[in-house]
């Protein structure tokens, strides 16, 4: 495994050193500070109603959850602008056969590349949770449940990561697996939109879709039928892309 590693620490420190990343990086989190602070706007404007009633929601559900529940948006036209250039910007540029040359396993190519766009994705998670965080000092907030709702974050940037590995192993342009990747996880996403507009909120069809699985983290709920889920996608997703790496080394060979 320490040539996936050193592979993703080279990933990373090309996404470090390219204007992209960083105004990508730049664009969303002030998009979420902005976004945070209309939230706590709201929150103070509300608070002494808020005081008078039982069981009132505070900071945590009212500004904290939103807020990541939001980010999980972004993450879906993010991520797969992040890992568009993974592989397919190695096909495009022409240095894939150098790295097929390398002497690194199919799956160890996939892992590397996996990590060093999960890396970059993981400190932008990060950083937008440290928003409510901060208001830890002035509010009491449910600490528990952030660390839930940061966990299901993490683990849907992962399946997101991964699934856009695997688009851009297939895609020949960077361009055209960024767009994969959105349409995969817009499917994901949608996939049971018929079923609940029927009422149908527990059958398998539900089972499909991200959003049936991270929600229960943003509740506070972590549940081993979502760890397995994300868990799954994400292995697929990057079996396919092995898989795609293996065709592409063999079509390569003279």
């Amino acid at each position: 495994m320490s040539g996936a590693f050193l592979l993703a620490r080279h990933e990373w420190r090309r996404l470090a050193v390219q204007p992209f990343a960083w105004t990508l990086a730049a664009v969303v989190l002030a998009l979420m500070a902005w976004q945070f602070l209309l939230a706590v706007q709201a929150y103070l404007a509300i608070a002494p109603r808020l005081g008078g009633l039982r069981d009132a929601p505070g900071v945590t559900d009212l500004v904290a959850v939103p807020l990541l529940r939001s980010f999980s948006h972004v993450l879906a036209f993010v991520v797969p602008l992040v890992t568009m250039r993974s592989i397919a910007g190695e096909r495009r540029a022409g240095t894939l056969p150098l790295l097929l040359a390398s002497g690194q396993s199919n799956l160890r190519l996939v892992l590397g590349k996996f990590f060093g766009a999960y890396g970059f994705v993981v400190v932008l998670t990060v950083l937008v949770a440290l928003m409510p965080i901060a208001l830890v000092s002035g509010a009491a907030l449910d600490l528990g449940k952030i660390a839930a709702s940061v966990l299901g974050l993490l683990l849907f940037a992962a399946t997101l990561t991964a699934i856009g590995i695997a688009c851009s192993a297939w895609a020949s342009q960077p361009a055209l697996a960024a767009g994969a990747a959105i349409a995969v996880t817009g499917l994901l996403a949608v996939v049971d939109a018929g079923a609940r507009m029927q009422g149908i909120t527990n059958a398998g069809i539900n089972y499909l879709a991200l959003p049936t699985h991270l929600e229960p983290f943003l509740r506070g709920i972590v549940a081993s039928v979502d760890l397995v889920y994300f868990l799954l996608v994400a292995v697929v997703a990057l079996a396919l892309a092995a898989r795609r790496i293996d065709a592409l080394r063999g079509s390569a060979q003279p």
